[in-house]
C-alpha cells in the first residue's frame, strides 16, 4: 500500500512539473483513455447518464449536509447557485412546453433544492457567506450565453422563443460553476465538504459528457443529425465537453490531495 502511494505521488509530482501545454495534452489523453475504458465496460451507455444523475444527487446531498449540520455556507458560491437556479428554471419551462419526460421531474427536484440552498444563503446563514470572495460578475456569462443562444439554437419546429431558451440553458449550464471555482481560487483553501461537493459535480459532468460522446460514436454521428442541422448539434456536444474541462483541473488537485492524505484542499494560483 505504501509503495503504491509512493508511485502515485511520483507520477503526480512528474505531471505537476510539466508545462501547461504538456498538462493539457496529458489531460486529453487521460480523458480519451477513460472514454475507451467506459465504452468496453458499460454496454448500455444510458447507464452513464443515470450514473451522472446519481453523482449529481450525491453532490446535492453533501451540500445539504453542510448547510444543515455544519450550519455554514463558507466556501460556497451563492452566484453559482443562482446561475444553477436560472438554467434549471429555463430548462423546466422548455421541458413543459417541448418534451415532458422523467428528466423534467428530476429537474423539478433539483430546482427546489437549489432554491432552498439560496434561501439558506440569504436568510439563515448569511453571516457565514464569503461575499467579498464570491466576486465573479455573473453578467460575464449570462450575456454571452444569451447572445450565443440568439445566434445558435435548435432547428426544430417549436416556437423560436422556446428554441432560444433551450439553447440558453444548455450554454449557461456549461459555465454555471465558474463563480464557485473563482471563490475557491480566492480562498486558496477548500474545506472537505465543499471539495467533495464540487468533485461530485465534476464526476457527474464527465459521465454526462462520456454518455454523449459514446452515443455519437455508437450511432456514427446520426445522433447529432437527430438533434437538428447547422451548428446546434456540435454546440450541444461542445457544451458538454466544456463543462468537463472547466472542472478537470480542480478534480486533479482534489485527487492529488486525497492521495497525499490531506483533508483540506489547497489550490495553487492559476487553477481558475
Amino acid at each position: 500500500m505504501g509503495r503504491s502511494r509512493k508511485s502515485i505521488n511520483a507520477v503526480v509530482g512528474w505531471v505537476r512539473r510539466q508545462p501547461p501545454k504538456v498538462k493539457a495534452f496529458l489531460g486529453v489523453v487521460a480523458g480519451m483513455a477513460a472514454l475507451v475504458f467506459l465504452r468496453f465496460i458499460v454496454h448500455d451507455h444510458d447507464n452513464l447518464f443515470v450514473a451522472a444523475e446519481a453523482c449529481h444527487a450525491i453532490g446535492i446531498s453533501i451540500l445539504i449536509y453542510k448547510l444543515t449540520k455544519e450550519r455554514t455556507c463558507a466556501g460556497l458560491s451563492l452566484k453559482s447557485q443562482e446561475l444553477t437556479a436560472l438554467f434549471l428554471a429555463v430548462r423546466l419551462y422548455c421541458s413543459y412546453v417541448m418534451e415532458y419526460d422523467i428528466h423534467t421531474l428530476l429537474d423539478t427536484a433539483t430546482l427546489a433544492t437549489t432554491l432552498w440552498v439560496i434561501y439558506m444563503f440569504r436568510f439563515k446563514l448569511r453571516s457565514s457567506y464569503m461575499e467579498d470572495q464570491d466576486n465573479f460578475a455573473i453578467y460575464y456569462v449570462v450575456i454571452p450565453c444569451a447572445f450565443l443562444a440568439l445566434l445558435v439554437h435548435p432547428s426544430t419546429t417549436h416556437n423560436i422563443v422556446n428554441r432560444i431558451f433551450w439553447a440558453f440553458c444548455v450554454y449557461l449550464e456549461a459555465v454555471s460553476v465558474l463563480p464557485q471555482l473563482r471563490l475557491m481560487q480566492n480562498a486558496k483553501i477548500v474545506e472537505p465538504f465543499t471539495a467533495h461537493y464540487v468533485f461530485a459535480l465534476g464526476v457527474a459532468r464527465f459521465l454526462s459528457c462520456a454518455h454523449w460522446v459514446l452515443q455519437v460514436l455508437d450511432t456514427r454521428g446520426r445522433l447529432l443529425t437527430a438533434l437538428g442541422y447547422g451548428l446546434w448539434p456540435s454546440m450541444v456536444l461542445l457544451s458538454e465537453i466544456v463543462q468537463t474541462f472547466i472542472l478537470a483541473d480542480f478534480c486533479y488537485y482534489y485527487v492529488k490531495s486525497l492521495v497525499g492524505g490531506q483533508l483540506v484542499l489547497r489550490l495553487p494560483s492559476g487553477v481558475v
